[in-house]
């Protein structure tokens, strides 16, 4: 029975984490340096993972963490720091949690892609495939942090490229694009005979407002008695909620093309084991096209 409580020891095993800087990012970083990880947490901003290292190692101290610039939602910065971490030692785990959640206004990206498809989907596959060389010679679990949000959006013209925007429809979709990416790619590595596994996990229904706080470290958010007791029903901290991206990333019993989420109602809370996704988020003719896409928005094939 998987503990998340009681990691197995990850000394020697170097971890890139995006968007380790705050919410199920923050945990999922907490939670592999203090089984003695090296982790890389990578962040737009210095500030920001500065006050998370700290908080790592006030909990953990000796903890190996070091920060890597990343802004998902600028090729360039993408494309700089898949150079410097190619030129590091090996991975052994990626895990591609960084995400952003729009507003009622339409934002873009650097390159003027809508900004959570950008950020969530583009930003990370861009990532991906300027690393998958390297990641395929050191057998990389690469894990794509999903939603079950994913189940209310399809990967249609109508949605990738809609005629209105609307924020929940634009969240879906990019987490739609990142478990179908996911599950695509661990279809290719297996058919190329690549050691490097792909898995994506989602964190059920995680909330600030039963999120232990941290110092310095965005991950709690305040809220009233009632409304915890309430929620607490159905829902989970960010800290469980990074219990199935952590064991999606460490756990080689979680085998390629899996789908890591909560064993609890609906997926919303629970312990992390594997579950069943929506059939459409592994329709293969439907992720082709979503590749083909990815690589004329980023300028980056995917090469095995």
């Amino acid at each position: 029975m998987w503990n998340p409580d009681d990691l197995p020891p990850l000394a020697g095993k170097r971890i890139l984490v995006t968007g380790g800087n705050a919410g199920l990012g923050y945990f999922a970083c907490e939670q592999l340096a203090g089984a003695g990880a090296h982790v890389v947490l990578a962040s737009r901003s210095p500030d920001k993972a500065a006050r998370a290292m700290d908080a790592i190692r006030g909990r953990h101290p000796g903890a190996r963490v070091s920060f890597q610039p990343l802004d998902l939602a600028d090729l360039s910065s993408v494309r700089a720091a898949a150079a410097t971490i190619a030129a590091g030692a090996p991975l052994s785990g990626l895990l591609a949690n960084a995400g952003v959640v729009g507003s009622r206004r339409r934002r873009t990206t650097a390159d003027g892609v809508e900004l959570q498809f950008g950020t969530n989907h583009l930003g990370h596959y861009a990532l991906i495939a300027r690393l998958l060389p390297s990641l395929s010679a050191a057998g990389t679990r690469i894990v794509h942090v999903g939603s079950i949000s994913h189940r209310w959006a399809r990967l249609t013209p109508s949605f990738l490229e809609p005629s209105t925007y609307s924020n929940a429809r634009a969240y879906a979709t990019s987490k739609l694009a990142v478990t179908a990416f996911g599950f695509e790619l661990a279809r290719r590595l297996d058919a190329t005979g690549s050691p490097a596994t792909s898995v994506v996990a989602h964190p059920g229904l995680a909330l600030g407002m039963l999120t232990p706080d941290r110092p310095g470290v965005a991950a709690h958010r305040s809220a009233s008695r009632w409304r915890r007791r309430i929620m607490e029903r159905v829902a989970q901290g960010k800290d469980a909620g990074a219990w199935p991206l952590v064991r999606a990333t460490i756990d080689r019993g979680i085998p390629n093309g899996a789908y890591c989420g909560p064993d609890g109602w609906f997926q919303l809370t629970g312990r992390p084991v594997v579950v069943p996704a929506q059939r459409h988020a592994r329709e293969r003719n439907a992720a082709s096209r979503l590749i083909d896409l990815s690589a004329r928005l980023t300028g980056v094939d995917l090469r095995f």
